[in-house]
């Protein structure tokens, strides 16, 4: 009967765990396509691609953070204040965050725009989508960008190491 109760305890003991982070540290070259623009970005035409992106990924066990380098990376430095996501690798997913620290006015609204990386990695290839969101001080006057969502998907390829 003990046998049994250990047995069941390691079992649920382990369906919380997570698995082994993928390793994805190394340069992209990553393809955007946009998508909805729920937030009203100026200059975006939903279906509008870039590519040759390059996004270079560090990584400290199951930790990531990617940087967004060359022209890309320069247009992401002056829109949110900085060209870097920051998260989790949990197996082969990744959740990275960019928090905006460039604040925009409207009325009584205060607000920065957020970027969230959604990926999986395989092997040599990312692949996901990037969300935009906005984060209010939560005023009236933000009605006009609370809750609106832009996103981006993309897919990227690194050199096999």
């Amino acid at each position: 009967m003990n046998q049994v109760a250990l047995l069941g305890f390691v079992v649920m003991a382990g369906v919380g765990c997570s698995s082994d982070p993928a390793q994805v540290a190394g340069t992209y070259t990553v393809g955007v396509t946009n998508r909805d623009n729920g937030c009203n970005f100026a200059n975006w035409t939903v279906g509008g691609m870039n590519a040759g992106v390059t996004v270079a990924i560090t990584q400290s066990g199951s930790t990531a953070t990617a940087n967004v380098t060359g022209a890309i990376g320069t247009y992401f430095d002056f829109a949110f204040g900085t060209s870097m996501f920051t998260g989790p690798i949990d197996g082969d997913q990744l959740d990275l965050k960019l928090m905006g620290m460039r604040s925009q006015t409207s009325g009584n609204c205060t607000f920065t725009y957020d970027g969230e990386i959604a990926a999986t990695s395989n092997g040599d290839i990312l692949t996901g989508r990037i969300n935009y969101t906005p984060a209010t001080n939560g005023h009236t006057d933000c009605a006009t960008v609370a809750g609106c969502v832009s996103y981006q998907d993309f897919n990227g390829t690194r050199p096999p190491t």
